[in-house]
């Protein structure tokens, strides 16, 4: 339910990618969810209860291939990582809009409340901003969120919680480690070399050239090394019993197919070594492994896609056992973007 143009409704359960992840051994997939979907000119207590049906299709399409599903609202009521600027209201600053966030996820809640743990998760909001943006502090952002899990509790006691880290997603939250939801970080950087020409990023017109490893970047020499040390700050509240894991990393086609290759070589072996479970963005598209086509890369017909095999087969390689899913085997984490969020408005 992601890409949101008026009047038109979200398109069924993408189940040929379905097919694909659970052929492959993936097995956790994330929804991202425009709220736009579901209520009309900010009418945010009386959603469209036919939308509904899309994600309980989703839901079932998943379980029967033993797939987790992460539903995760991509854009909130008064709050997106992109383009926050088309909200009416402010979720950090608006009792109306934190009202209505805490409303949806009560909804969904209630609908949901039979379904097991083991099969779906609540992904509060994508990508919460830094501390001092659009208004929000550390303080907000964690009464915000303990206000929201309690009320998701009081009707779900068991329902599994991932909360994404400040700062889009790299920011750990101590102030959260006992709240028992998951922690979930990102994998993009050093950004020059994710991000190369990539239009949305502020920085993509004044960064270096994508280099890997040896890339000097925001003080940083980027090998292996670098990578592990960016994580410190989640490794520390992992350590207070928090389970972490990544719920978003990939890398724009426009960097050159060996640099990424090395990159992301680096970046999974280090989720590899702490155990870390974690979600590509994207499947299919310029930053997935279905006409990916990065400059240098090999693409090739596999069950009715045109797929990067060189980057498919490193992140089976790189699959790892987390334990923030109930379920017996090796983890490997895929994004499914499906269309639920407005093209303009978020990464492509």
């Amino acid at each position: 339910m992601c890409t949101w143009k008026p009047d038109q409704k979200p398109e069924p359960a993408n189940e040929k990618a379905l097919d694909f992840l659970a052929e492959f051994g993936f097995n956790f997939v994330r929804i991202p969810v425009d709220y736009r979907f579901l209520t009309k000119d900010y009418d945010y207590l009386h959603p469209d209860e036919s939308i509904f049906r899309n994600i309980d299709q989703y839901i079932e399409a998943c379980k029967t291939r033993s797939i987790h599903l992460s539903l995760n609202l991509h854009r909130a009521p008064g709050f997106c990582t992109n383009r926050s600027d088309l909200e009416r209201h402010n979720l950090w600053r608006d009792e109306l809009a934190q009202d209505a966030f805490v409303f949806l996820w009560e909804t969904f809640a209630c609908r949901y409340k039979n379904i097991p743990g083991e099969l779906l998760r609540f992904d509060l909001i994508n990508e919460p901003p830094a501390p001092k943006l659009f208004g929000m502090s550390r303080r907000k952002h964690a009464m915000l969120i303990r206000r929201t899990v309690a009320a998701i509790r009081a009707i779900d006691p068991c329902r599994e919680i991932t909360i994404d880290g400040l700062g889009g997603g790299y920011y750990a939250m101590p102030e959260l480690a006992d709240l028992g939801v998951t922690h979930s970080g990102r994998g993009y950087h050093p950004m020059p070399v994710s991000h190369h020409r990539a239009t949305w990023w502020s920085g993509h017109s004044r960064s270096p050239a994508p280099k890997y490893p040896g890339l000097r970047w925001q003080r940083r020499r980027w090998d292996r090394a670098a990578i592990k040390d960016l994580y410190r700050p989640w490794r520390d509240v992992e350590e207070r019993g928090v389970k972490i894991h990544i719920g978003e990393f990939g890398c724009f086609n426009q960097t050159p197919n060996d640099v990424a290759t090395r990159w992301l070589r680096d970046l999974l072996s280090v989720y590899q070594e702490f155990g870390w479970g974690y979600a590509m963005w994207n499947f299919e598209g310029p930053s997935g492994i279905i006409d990916h086509g990065p400059p240098g890369a090999k693409l090739e017909r596999m069950s009715g896609y045109c797929v990067d095999r060189t980057l498919l087969e490193l992140l089976m390689e790189k699959r790892v056992s987390s334990p923030i899913l109930k379920m017996n085997g090796g983890n490997c984490f895929m994004e499914l973007e499906h269309p639920y969020q407005r093209i303009n408005d978020c990464k492509q």
